[in-house]
């Protein structure tokens, strides 16, 4: 989660930082009717969009980013690299909630528990993702055709 909401190595231990301040001094209101996990992350969630969104008004700059070519037919850890490098790109354009939405379902997360930590219905989440998933292929295929 730091790496997605704070692509400035330097600032990632301070938002790292935050996040556990956070938990701390938020833990007396834990509700035990949810799962530790789930409050975990949705405290976590939100400290790294308000300090996103802190460090996008301070800066008013995009990092940048190394243009790459991905070739799926190649099959080379290069390719791979890039690959992933151009998937971590299109998620860091995408809205704050797609955004998390694809860090919680690229980590493996159930439906359910993704809609409990971001607070909308699990047929909203079904519906998110495929149209993200549609998103970034587009990406993809628009950027492999420049």
């Amino acid at each position: 989660m730091v790496n997605t909401y704070c692509p400035r190595p330097d600032e990632r231990e301070d938002l790292a930082q935050e996040i556990m301040l956070q938990l701390w001094q938020a833990f007396d209101k834990y509700d035990a009717k949810y799962k530790i996990s789930t409050w975990m992350y949705r405290v976590a969630l939100n400290v790294a969009i308000s300090f996103y969104r802190k460090s996008q008004t301070r800066q008013h700059l995009r990092i940048p980013v190394q243009e790459t070519t991905a070739h799926p037919a190649e099959e080379s850890p290069e390719s791979h690299e890039q690959q992933l490098a151009l998937l971590d790109r299109f998620i860091q354009e995408l809205k704050e909630l797609d955004k998390a939405l694809m860090l919680l379902y690229l980590e493996q997360k159930g439906q359910q528990e993704i809609a409990d930590i971001l607070g909308i219905s699990v047929s909203n989440v079904s519906t998110k993702i495929a149209r993200i998933k549609d998103k970034l292929k587009q990406r993809f295929l628009t950027h492999n055709d420049s």
